[in-house]
């Protein structure tokens, strides 16, 4: 199998180093001329997570990856998407199989990704997510995890996690991608609400955090048309450790890190999926209320500014425990 992975940053990086080294298939990487993650890896043939095996074909010729492969993987930042398929999409890629590493929801129209790419005139059957638990870290030294893959079409999920199952990384069968999709850019969100309960020293309160994030998140599913019982998942629930506990969770370090006034400089894909999310749960008129505490603490607490920032976004988050009581389900 010929595999093109389009973006070189942290996860597109190991998504090829996976692809050329553990299935030793064909793998084209991409990365745009001139971005600090492509040439990197072109100067150093490795980056701070991965080293690149000699077999991958590095190429900042987007026409080129394009075309040379059948399956063409996609990890690039979320909101971007849909700017970038207007790229990809003016070469021909009407017989090309799409894949999604990626996670978010877009922010000016609370569309899921697969959604975008739809919109962009790729062909439903064509189009697959991969998400789920998982650290570069961790893999790299061997230690598995389990995923999985989604998407339309019954035959092409299962084709595709039955040829990149490995022993580092057991595939599932989805069977829900509206649940897939949003639970995976949702658990970023529950990432950052972790990320305030440690740099406030409130640890013991990300237990009931899972607890209700998670039944938060699948009434967001229901709502928009997938099943509620997908929070429960490994696109979701099944990444609370790798998203609220790790040391390795950008959107952890984020929500930490705003705690304490500071700003994390590198990609969380929390911060406007929570955007995305109040307004979804606007429009459906649904109570999110650990989504409106994130994006209020995210977008209105001032938290990176002088004087009482972080201290106002801790007590954002901790107003939820002023909620009136009610039944738990």
């Amino acid at each position: 199998m010929k595999i093109s992975v389009l973006g070189c940053g942290r996860w597109g990086s190991f998504i090829a180093w996976y692809q050329a080294t553990v299935l030793k298939n064909k793998v084209i990487s991409w990365g745009p001329e001139g971005d600090y993650s492509y040439e990197v890896l072109k100067n150093e043939g490795k980056n701070e997570y991965v080293n690149l095996d000699k077999s991958i074909e590095l190429t900042c010729d987007l026409e080129y990856a394009v075309k040379s492969s059948d399956v063409i993987i996609i990890s690039i930042s979320s909101q971007g998407l849909r700017g970038f398929m207007k790229k990809v999409t003016a070469y021909p890629v009407q017989d090309k199989t799409f894949v999604l590493c990626m996670k978010g929801i877009e922010e000016s129209t609370g569309k899921r990704l697969s959604e975008i790419l739809i919109e962009s005139g790729i062909q439903k059957n064509k189009i697959a997510v991969w998400v789920g638990p998982g650290h570069i870290q961790a893999f790299t030294q061997g230690i598995p995890n389990c995923m999985v893959i989604d998407s339309y079409d019954e035959n092409l999920k299962r084709y595709l996690a039955d040829n990149f199952k490995s022993d580092l990384i057991r595939f599932y069968y989805g069977n829900d991608i509206i649940g897939t999709e949003i639970g995976a850019a949702a658990k970023n969100v529950l990432g950052i609400a972790a990320g305030v309960l440690d740099g406030s020293g409130y640890v013991s309160l990300k237990g009931p955090l899972m607890a209700r994030g998670a039944y938060e998140v699948g009434k967001l599913m229901k709502a928009l048309g997938g099943e509620f019982t997908s929070a429960y998942g490994l696109a979701h629930l099944g990444d609370y450790e790798t998203t609220l506990f790790s040391e390795y969770s950008h959107n952890r370090k984020y929500g930490e890190m705003m705690a304490h006034g500071a700003k994390f400089e590198k990609l969380a894909e929390g911060v406007m999926t929570a955007k995305a999310m109040k307004e979804l749960g606007d429009k459906y008129n649904l109570e999110l209320p650990i989504t409106n505490a994130v994006y209020e603490a995210c977008f209105e607490s001032h938290a990176f500014e002088s004087g009482n920032g972080a201290e106002n976004c801790m007590k954002i988050i901790l107003k939820l425990f002023e909620r009136e009581t009610k039944s738990e389900f």
